[in-house]
């Protein structure tokens, strides 16, 4: 991978991992040949996969349905000059029905967004994941490229198994190292900050401000990986603690 799409790839994954909300576009099963769109909200998972969690009720879901292919835009705004100008990430790919994992799926999800859990108590809401085929990713003009795909493949990564002790070392243990990062990183100050979510290309803190994604420089796979990642992270941001 060249340099240009290196970066690029940083700056989608990093939009993707911050944000919570886009424009998820499908095949109109009522209007035959015209696209609809949805303004929808998404979690993402441990590999670069997103879920959604619709109502069988939803147009967008009765078209997905119809036609799995799918389109998802999710972009930041340029508040300080041309709106033209802003950063967006176009998904292109497949949505079904999460089948397998569902406790886990939903987990995930209601950790990036608590009050989805009041849809739970309804029986027309159902978990689905974007199987993610193609990524187009414009930054600002001239910033503009097709991102390779098999970055994109979902997996599930070896630390998996580990998580759950990974996270509970780190807030124990290291919970300067996570809150000087987050004073780096996002400019918060917060000695109650603690690490809840890990994905292979970083982690999310809770904080007085909400979760915040914490970025690797590198896809972490296995343990040893992760563990390399923060010990650097840790002296990267030592200057910053608390």
């Amino acid at each position: 991978m060249n340099e240009n799409l290196a970066k690029y790839e940083t700056e989608a994954v990093n939009l993707m991992r911050s944000s919570q909300l886009g424009i998820l576009s499908t095949h109109s099963r009522e209007f035959e040949g015209y696209p609809f769109g949805s303004f929808t909200t998404y979690a993402s998972a441990r590999s670069r996969m997103i879920y959604f969690y619709f109502s069988d009720l939803g147009q967008h879901t009765k078209n997905l349905n119809h036609d799995s292919k799918s389109c998802f835009t999710i972009f930041k705004i340029n508040n300080r000059g041309d709106l033209q100008n802003s950063a967006r990430l176009t998904l292109m790919g497949d949505l079904k029905i999460v089948d397998k994992d569902l406790e886990d799926c939903a987990e995930q999800f209601h950790l990036s967004l608590p009050e989805s859990k009041k849809y739970s108590n309804m029986h027309d809401f159902n978990f689905y994941q974007f199987s993610i085929k193609q990524i187009r990713w414009i930054g600002g003009f001239g910033q503009i490229a097709w991102l390779e795909p098999k970055n994109w493949i979902d997996f599930s990564p070896e630390w998996r198994l580990r998580e759950n002790n990974i996270i509970k070392h780190m807030n124990e243990d290291h919970k300067d190292s996570i809150q000087s990062t987050l004073h780096g990183i996002h400019k918060i100050k917060d000695k109650n900050a603690e690490m809840v979510k890990l994905t292979i290309d970083g982690y999310y803190i809770n904080c007085e401000e909400g979760l915040r994604f914490i970025p690797f420089g590198a896809i972490c796979k296995t343990a040893d990986e992760y563990k390399s990642a923060l010990v650097e992270q840790a002296k990267d941001f030592r200057q910053f603690k608390l």
